[in-house]
């Protein structure tokens, strides 16, 4: 496909603000809060809520969340919403019961505490305190409540989903009763509800959020983790909190750019965009060999950093600012090669997720990211509160030596980042994308299409993307290449030296990216995923 078919793509428009979701009911309750007078945090909060409902393969409240909020005249703020490890979770008990590696599913792959609906509290507090937010959470969590209690459509990609992983997750506890409504794989435009979600997510209405963690909601569901034998305590959910994170600032020449720090890859993003400033020139093709090459061997540059230092904050060796000063990346983008392939090893692998953003009138904005990290997570759902819970801690190792042991109260490595840029032109833009090690790559394929060659977003998202390694439902390490990349650029590639693979012409495994530009006379412009079951929503 020609750059004028892409050019030729409109983006979603408004004037008062917006939002995008990879499921058109997540954009359009955010919408609604806005409309009614709601800002930008309240807004994802709704959206937040109601995705994890409408999208259950995707994400939960039995998963973690990451927030970058950003209102006019303030520094960015970060919300760090995940979960550590339970304190029973070690190393030895895992061997003792003979595993080389945390099990992926079922109730041992169930040993870090689910932080998102802590990062929905601590936004909500930031609302009122510091935007004057106003409106209640039993209307913010209104939609969310309705569609789980009515029941919802279920996507193709959510049947696709357990389809494709129902060996794997059927025997988890409450997997099968939850998702496999008659021991069938639901049909696509079937209805689904979930009626004890409802009901969850009605006490959290009326109990506050924190009841999650210091309620009654949190004594069932410590009482449920406990009766399906997880690692997880009610001890373990009073101990979390969220906290707030000063993000990650890249210096670009054409603003700055943000990102959350450790113990995301948030890192990563940034170390791709800062080696790509240093790389990219202006008569690159977007669709072309020269531009897919650099942003791949930059992401490879960046991956080492990310293999060999990011961990729990807590535990890292170096301040992972150091590596966004203009002196390191000028020395990482000398060893970016225009005519061959770096050594390619092996990824981090598959992550499920959501990415949201919002813009409101007054220019707050917020990128919001929120995962279970596999399909379904751990698989397991709680049998009173109907909660699907995350099997991120099986990013930990059982290599004490290793760079992510499991060990107590630590804080699991987490590919989930969010991103936002603001640029000397007086532009916003928030952006991200699902997926893995999909989402740094993701970024700078739309980052760099939007900021350096001018395409408005949803020309920049709807365009082929590339993706080197794994992500979910992946299982290769190759440079996979959506079919409509010009045959020149796959040719060329391979020349080059990289392991392509070419994936269907809009393949899911690329991840749901989105976007919104807030420009200096207050009009907007975004763009969301056609691999998705999203919109763009403004007015």
């Amino acid at each position: 496909m020609s750059l004028e078919v892409f050019a030729a793509l409109n983006p979603t428009r408004g004037s008062r603000g917006m939002a995008v979701a990879p499921h058109a009911l997540a954009s359009q309750s955010a919408l609604a809060v806005l409309r009614e007078g709601g800002n930008a945090v309240e807004a994802m909060i709704a959206a937040a809520a109601t995705i994890a409902v409408v999208y259950p393969h995707m994400n939960s409240i039995g998963g973690d969340g990451f927030w970058l909020i950003s209102r006019p005249g303030h520094a960015p703020i970060g919300i760090e919403a995940c979960g550590a490890a339970a304190m029973r979770a070690d190393i030895g008990t895992y061997r003792a019961l003979g595993f080389d590696a945390i099990p992926a599913r079922g109730p041992l792959a169930a040993n870090t505490v689910a932080g998102t609906v802590s990062g929905w509290d601590f936004a909500h507090r930031v609302s009122k305190n510091t935007l004057g937010g106003r409106l209640p959470l039993a209307r913010l969590l209104e939609d969310a409540i309705h569609y789980a209690k009515a029941g919802i459509p279920v996507t193709r990609s959510q049947s696709n989903c357990i389809s494709g992983k129902r060996g794997e997750l059927e025997n988890a506890p409450g997997f099968a009763q939850t998702f496999l409504p008659d021991g069938r794989v639901p049909r696509t435009g079937e209805r689904f509800v979930n009626a004890r979600l409802a009901a969850t997510l009605q006490q959290l209405a009326d109990a506050g959020l924190d009841d999650f963690y210091r309620g009654d909601l949190a004594r069932s569901i410590a009482h449920d983790l406990s009766s399906l034998e997880t690692l997880i305590t009610l001890a373990d959910l009073e101990r979390h909190t969220a906290r707030e994170r000063t993000p990650l600032a890249l210096t670009h020449t054409l603003g700055t750019v943000y990102n959350m720090p450790p113990p995301t890859q948030g890192l990563v993003s940034l170390l791709i965009l800062g080696v790509l400033d240093r790389v990219l020139t202006d008569d690159m093709d977007p669709l072309g060999p020269e531009f897919v090459h650099a942003c791949v061997e930059a992401t490879k540059l960046a991956f080492k950093v990310r293999d060999e230092h990011v961990t729990d904050p807590d535990h890292m060796r170096i301040d992972p600012v150091t590596q966004l000063d203009p002196a390191a990346l000028d020395a990482m983008a000398q060893h970016v090669s225009t005519s061959r392939a770096a050594p390619w090893g092996r990824g981090r692998g598959p992550g499920d997720t959501v990415w949201m953003g919002v813009i409101d009138g007054d220019g707050v904005a917020v990128s919001f990211i929120q995962s279970i990290y596999h399909e379904f997570g751990s698989g397991i759902v709680l049998p009173q509160s109907g909660i699907n819970w995350q099997n991120r801690g099986c990013s930990f190792s059982l290599d004490p030596s290793s760079l992510n042991p499991l060990m107590p109260g630590r804080r699991p490595f987490h590919t989930l980042n969010p991103a936002l840029a603001h640029f000397a032109d007086g532009r916003t833009m928030v952006y991200g994308n699902m997926g893995g090690d999909g989402q740094p790559q993701s970024q700078s394929a739309v980052f760099s299409r939007i900021a350096r060659f001018g395409w408005n977003p949803q020309a920049a998202i709807d365009a082929p993307r590339w993706l080197l390694g794994r992500t979910w439902g992946q299982s290769t390490d190759s440079l996979k290449l959506e079919a409509r990349f010009p045959a020149e650029t796959i040719d060329a590639l391979r020349a080059l030296g990289h392991d392509v693979e070419v994936l269907a012409a809009y393949d899911e495994a690329m991840g749901h990216a989105g976007a919104i530009v807030r420009y200096p006379d207050g009009l907007f412009e975004a763009g969301h995923d056609p691999r998705s079951d999203g919109s763009a929503a403004g007015w």
